[in-house]
């Protein structure tokens, strides 16, 4: 996987949550959004899962399946969807700290509760993405 591919994958899911915003607009739960964002992600030909539990490693020592990913999009990508009016700190740390669990190399934090869904969009990259080859 390159640097280019990942970016390119990024590309078409924020393309998908752009349509299912079109559709939707603004004002419903996050939940009505993550069921369409993967309806939309699989019909455009993308893997997707959904509620993905990832284990806490502490100390090296794994304390189980605490947490929960909204989506990963062809292993690659980790998507928190939100549906909130402020968007605060707390929320991109935690996708970074979903980075850092999981070792996957970039992050979309994308919330619906806007008009343009580009304005609510926080991408994110890790070490990870830096040590892939760019294309």
């Amino acid at each position: 996987m390159t640097q280019k591919q990942i970016n390119e994958i990024a590309y078409k899911i924020v393309g998908c949550a752009i349509e299912v915003h079109k559709n939707l607009g603004p004002g419903l739960l996050e939940s009505v959004y993550q069921i369409c964002l993967v309806e939309e992600l699989r019909a455009s030909g993308l893997m997707v899962s959904s509620q993905v539990s990832v284990p806490v490693i502490y100390k090296e020592k794994d304390l189980g399946g605490l947490l929960k990913l909204d989506l990963l999009v062809e292993d690659q990508i980790i998507v928190e969807l939100k549906a909130v009016d402020t968007m605060i700190p707390l929320f991109k740390a935690q996708l970074l700290s979903y980075l850092k669990l999981t070792g996957k190399p970039k992050g979309l934090l994308i919330n619906f509760h806007c008009e343009n869904i580009v304005e609510g969009l926080v991408p994110l990259v890790t070490d990870e993405f830096a040590k892939l080859p760019k294309s």
